[in-house]
């Protein structure tokens, strides 16, 4: 027999008090933070769904690992353990250690990169748009067209146009086009999933191209995770199995293992080529450190070891979604647009549709995510057009979607607490007609959303 209630796969070994607010509390803190929710103090927030990124609770066995760190400066046993966990799920010849995703995405793109260049992608999230147009070079999303479209139940919204991967391939060639990225999950689609059919047809694509390609893979085992749930075929496999077929149809990778390897830092750059492996290894000494420890401490090595184990095991993936889809049907039901369908490790709330009246360039999103906190001291993200307007040219356009991500740090909140999410987004619902747009007063670039500050546009 099948029970409806979920149950988490862990029991709590410690715990961490929350602070407890007042709505006259959280609007002074807004004040002080200039309604950037980034600037916020930790302690000022009671749910923080700002990210998922390294924000997550470490198993017993994670912190055990973390007792067997040797800090040995170059040929460490943790740098050896580290590297077989990788290798075990992504066979790559190099792999590069970083201390966090955005630094190999630099290293990379430093080396791939540079004016002229095209780098395509399902869709850059924010770190990787501004590496590659860091170095001069345009990066291009070619996400397929349900991709945005919040409201479409497509179940791998995270595809590649593969049309349109083909079309820009052949007007611009390798000469121009120096690798083709795809995200696993989509995260600024919503935390959708791409098929392996489609990770064929790209691969199809760059073989006859003569074009490497790569993964933004942070979220892999949840893109699995909906491959084995969500593909014809694939229903009996193991997730593992699944993800080693994943990584057998690329050159290489980049990988914030703040996400789904479970670790509160640290990333690699992994790929099969010797001489792209010999210069980003370079670079990586001068920013980074050594090749067998990358700005990571022997016991953060061996954390992400244990973490990557424990990150395809099925009881904890079926866990992991499952919460997710908790939260985001019980929005939907409750009259809350989200995009659907719901993602592996965050709901995205339809900010530009609940808040229609407001212009995109008045950012919803933002308004809603300021909303959510001064009513619950609740933390999201806007994933919109203070995030994605700003063009390399100084222009503003809309974000294709103006959306508020709810990310779910992992294994860290009980479904009390997400049901406290729940209440807050309905009461913040019933008076969205009541919200009002933002302006910039600060806008730092690039990545100006971690930084800016802003102002209600009735002030």
């Amino acid at each position: 027999m099948a029970f409806q209630t979920i149950i988490e796969p862990f029991r709590i070994h410690s715990v961490e008090p929350l602070v407890m607010t007042t709505p006259g509390q959280r609007r002074a803190a807004l004040a002080a933070a200039g309604n950037n929710l980034f600037a916020l103090r930790a302690e000022d927030v009671l749910i923080d769904l700002l990210t998922d990124s390294g924000t997550g609770a470490m198993s017993r066995d994670q912190w055990a690992a973390i007792q067997r760190g040797d800090e040995s400066y170059a040929g460490s046993p943790s740098w050896y353990r580290f590297l077989e966990s990788v290798q075990e799920l992504f066979p790559f010849e190099h792999v590069i250690p970083t201390h966090q995703g955005r630094a190999a995405e630099k290293i990379l793109f430093t080396v791939l990169g540079g004016e002229g260049k095209i780098v395509p992608n399902n869709t850059h999230f924010d770190t990787t748009r501004a590496n590659v147009e860091y170095t001069g070079a345009e990066a291009v999303d070619l996400v397929i067209p349900e991709g945005h479209d919040p409201a479409s139940m497509h179940p791998f919204k995270g595809n590649m146009d593969l049309d349109a991967l083909d079309a820009l391939l052949t007007e611009h060639g390798p000469e121009r086009v120096p690798v083709v990225f795809v995200t696993i999950t989509n995260n600024s689609g919503g935390g959708q999933p791409v098929s392996l059919e489609n990770l064929r047809g790209v691969r199809a694509i760059c073989d006859r191209h003569g074009i490497p390609l790569f993964l933004d893979a942070c979220r892999f085992a949840e893109n699995a995770w909906f491959i084995r749930e969500r593909e014809p075929g694939h229903a009996d496999r193991d997730v593992a199995d699944i993800v080693r077929e994943i990584a057998s149809l690329a050159d290489g990778m980049t990988m914030s293992a703040k996400k789904d390897p479970l670790g509160n830092i640290g990333g690699w750059l992994a790929t099969n080529d010797a001489a792209l492996a010999e210069r980003c290894r370079t670079l990586l000494i001068l920013t980074e450190g050594f090749p067998t420890y990358g700005g990571l401490a022997g016991r953060d090595l061996d954390a992400l070891a244990q973490g990557l184990r424990e990150s395809v095991h099925h009881d904890y993936l079926r866990y992991r979604t499952r919460s997710t889809a908790y939260l985001g049907e019980a929005l939907a039901q409750g009259g809350v647009p989200v995009v659907q369908p719901i993602g592996g490790h965050a709901v995205y709330v339809d900010a530009g549709r609940l808040l229609s009246h407001i212009p995109p360039l008045e950012f919803p999103g933002q308004a809603l995510a300021v909303a959510l906190y001064e009513a619950g001291g609740i933390r999201g993200c806007e994933i919109g057009s203070v995030m994605f307007g700003l063009q390399p040219d100084g222009t503003e356009h809309p974000a294709a979607m103006e959306l508020v991500r709810l990310a779910i740090p992992r294994r860290t909140y009980t479904q009390s607490h997400v049901d406290y999410v729940i209440e807050v987004c309905l009461s913040v619902a019933e008076r969205a007609h009541e919200l009002t747009g933002y302006r910039i007063t600060s806008d730092p670039r690039p990545l100006r959303h971690f930084t800016a500050r802003f102002e209600p546009v009735d002030t």
